[in-house]
């Protein structure tokens, strides 16, 4: 008992450091620190490394990422990212990069495994609500994709919201494609082998992506949407069922509403942000992973049926004891990372029967 209050002091003090120590500790030891941190949700297949993580980060007054005070909320998700962050995950070739662009010049990483080598590339579009993360946020889980993958990945620095439209962010990340597609030379990639993958803000802009440039010679040849927002209009069983005491919240949904369609005045049931409203036929084919605990659970599921009654091919995978936001917990939470890898294995043998 004296070393469950050991851990609970040391979670109370740093969550870097602290969160290492639950991940290394049993399973019943994870529960039991749970419920002395007065996690309460009802949700007992969550892993329990998740509920003493968020046990803490309630106590300290903290839920959720996109708060009303957008501007605070970037700097807060950078800083929590970065305090996961240590030892990453060895590329060979990591470099940051300037797109000229039409709209704008844009900030973009580019990961090579193995330089020497002819591979394919997977155009990277990062999640955080349109509204926080960059590069640095989600180097780690582009690390890890273009290490077990087996593939070059170029993670695009997009504008957010609310100060960019919805109109303008999918400009640029539609360039970006383009630019990659139209330097495949220079990049060394194998022809025309170009994916586009994001995960929950980014894995929409993918099926926007895929959407807007299907008849275009630069259109993906495959997409990797990760717990993917599909629909801003609808709200489903898994939103009220998950809305509260979890990574994602209904009040981050709320704002990011706010900040990305109605500021900019665009209609909830836009394709331009509900792909699931968009012309489904002849888009490429799409891996789509969801997370059982995520209040985006049920549309991405959605999306993955209506892409095959639409004759996409797709591969649709639920990660049954994982919340939202997971692929940003590798540096912290071994069953993140072994997850996430196994779905970059798993997308590149799918990707590899097309």
């Amino acid at each position: 008992m004296s070393k469950l209050f050991d851990l609970q002091k040391l979670m109370l003090k740093t969550q870097g450091h602290s969160a290492k120590a639950i991940d290394r500790a049993p399973k019943p030891v994870q529960r039991r620190l749970a419920r002395m941190l007065g996690y309460h949700y009802p949700f007992a297949a969550l892993h329990p490394f998740y509920q003493c993580i968020l046990a803490v980060q309630h106590k300290q007054g903290h839920s959720g990422f996109v708060k009303a005070d957008y501007r605070k909320s970037r700097k807060l998700f950078l800083d929590q990212m970065t305090a996961f962050q240590s030892n990453p995950t060895k590329i060979a070739q990591v470099k940051d990069l300037h797109l000229p662009l039409d709209s704008g010049m844009t900030p973009a990483r580019h990961y090579h495994p193995n330089p020497k080598q002819t591979l394919p590339m997977i155009v990277f579009y990062h999640g955080g609500g349109f509204v926080v993360g960059g590069l640095n946020t989600h180097d780690e889980a582009c690390r890890l994709l273009a290490k077990h993958a087996n593939v070059q990945v170029l993670s695009i620095d997009y504008p957010l919201a609310p100060e960019h439209s919805p109109q303008q962010l999918i400009k640029c990340c539609v360039e970006a494609l383009q630019w990659a597609f139209e330097h495949q030379k220079e990049f060394n990639i194998a022809p025309n082998r170009i994916a586009i993958a994001g995960d929950s803000a980014g894995g929409n802009i993918s099926a926007v992506v895929a959407q807007v440039t299907k008849d275009q010679p630069f259109a993906p040849q495959s997409q990797l949407l990760i717990y993917p927002a599909v629909d801003f209009k609808s709200r489903y069983s898994s939103f009220y069922k998950y809305k509260d005491g979890l990574v994602l919240t209904g009040e981050d949904i709320d704002h990011v509403t706010a900040f990305y369609p109605d500021r900019h005045e665009v209609e909830l049931d836009d394709p331009i942000i509900s792909p699931l409203f968009g012309k489904l036929e002849g888009l490429a084919p799409a891996y789509v992973m969801t997370a059982e605990f995520d209040v985006l659970h049920d549309e991405g599921e959605l999306y993955s049926q209506k892409l095959k009654h639409a004759g996409v091919k797709t591969h649709f995978v639920n990660i049954a004891d994982q919340p939202h936001g997971f692929i940003n917990m590798t540096t912290i939470h071994q069953s993140a990372k072994q997850h996430w890898i196994n779905t970059a294995k798993s997308f590149r043998q799918f990707w590899n029967t097309l």
